[in-house]
């Protein structure tokens, strides 16, 4: 059974303007001992509720992890360690900036542990990469795919398509040299516009303007067809790996399997006594410090999650696979099974399909739809 502990370093150089994820800006120094002790302390308290557990993959995500020192990652897989059994093959996964500075970086973090770097790479393209916030240029990012490429078995980087002025031809050959760059796994999103972000508030000005809808689908469908020809297919609407490389950390959370949140803001999913739990710590770094050192955890969201919860939960991340899902056990969480004549209708028009083995996947034309088809079989 897999297990995974998400590990959240809420801090960054600088805040993109089109993030709304969990991370903080500080112009002083971190004090990273502190931090770690109290990393510590909630693995050790998360821990205790769980019980023994083996430790299928590790993912450190933010933020910017590689701005930690190597040694503050050890120290945290050191906890790890010490609170549950680790599974010999675990996968590490320690998303990095590729800038120069951080890329010196990696050598100390594959002698703490880490066996797989994810590259916030963005954009193969200097004007685009400035236009998205980004403090580094093409050739740095190049750069340190390199030394990615020179020192982990396993490592795989970020692209952002359907950008502001960005032509389909243009994000054709973007494309083509980011698979040659990769080993084994891309991960590529569609830009969106995040609620409460700068890019949120240029567009509702009329000063930003990303692709109309039908040729966002362009885009997709682009993307879709250039990895799966160039061999890194699919295996998540927005993940592309050769086969046996997706990110193993990920398909905990896709699979709806077990993982423990540690860090501010980090979510997580745990089995307590047969009981599905919801958990979530504060968002803010500083006052999650205060709260762990004072009560041993920065917990501040434990909810019981019943099994319609559950199984509107698998559905909905289940059918993010290419996979799909099992529609047996979708029923089982919840008690009832899918509508048929829903399912029918999104089968008769090509959105949905099931395999040999019984399961319920999403189509290449429906990934595009898959939200409202998430909401019409969740009905």
């Amino acid at each position: 059974m897999a297990f995974g502990v998400y590990i959240h370093w809420p801090f960054c150089l600088s805040k993109c303007p089109y993030c709304d994820f969990n991370s903080h800006v500080r112009h002083v120094g971190v004090d990273e001992a502190r931090f770690v002790s109290a990393f510590a302390r909630e693995i050790a308290a998360t821990a205790a509720r769980t019980g023994p557990r083996t430790v299928t993959s590790i993912f450190f995500g933010g933020g910017t992890p590689s701005l930690m020192k190597p040694e503050t990652v050890g120290a945290i897989l050191d906890a790890i360690g010490a609170a549950w059994t680790v599974a010999p093959d675990v996968e590490v996964s320690l998303e990095a900036n590729p800038t120069s500075v951080e890329a010196t970086r990696f050598r100390g973090y594959r002698a703490a542990g880490v066996n797989r770097v994810s590259l916030g790479v963005q954009a193969l393209d200097d004007a685009a990469l400035k236009g998205l916030g980004r403090m580094h240029t093409a050739r740095e990012a190049l750069d340190a795919v390199a030394v990615a490429r020179g020192i982990f078995d396993r490592y795989s980087f970020d692209l952002i398509y359907a950008r502001p002025g960005q032509t389909i031809a243009a994000w054709r050959e973007e494309l083509a040299q980011a698979i040659s760059e990769a080993a084994e796994h891309l991960s590529l999103y569609q830009l969106t516009i995040e609620e409460g972000t700068p890019f949120a508030a240029l567009h509702a000005a009329g000063k930003l303007t990303i692709p109309e809808p039908d040729e966002a689908r362009a885009f997709y469908d682009a993307t879709q067809e250039q990895c799966g020809a160039l061999g890194l297919p699919a295996y998540e609407i927005s993940n592309h790996a050769r086969e046996g490389a997706a990110c193993r950390h990920n398909l905990v959370y896709w699979r709806t399997d077990e993982y423990a949140g540690i860090g501010p803001g980090a979510h997580g999913r745990l089995n307590l006594a047969g009981i599905r739990h919801a958990t979530a710590t504060e968002r803010h770094p500083e006052t999650w410090l205060e709260r762990v050192e004072r009560n041993g955890t920065g917990l501040i969201l434990d909810e019981v999650l019943d099994g319609t919860q559950r199984a509107d939960e698998y559905l909905l991340m289940g059918l993010r696979l290419t996979e799909g899902i099992d529609p047996a056990r979708y029923a089982s969480l919840g008690g009832k099974s899918i509508d048929t004549q829903r399912l029918s209708n999104l089968r008769d028009g090509a959105l949905v399909q099931e395999t040999q083995t019984g399961r319920l996947r999403v189509t290449r034309d429906g990934f595009p739809l898959l939200n409202a088809i998430v909401a019409e079989l969740a009905s």
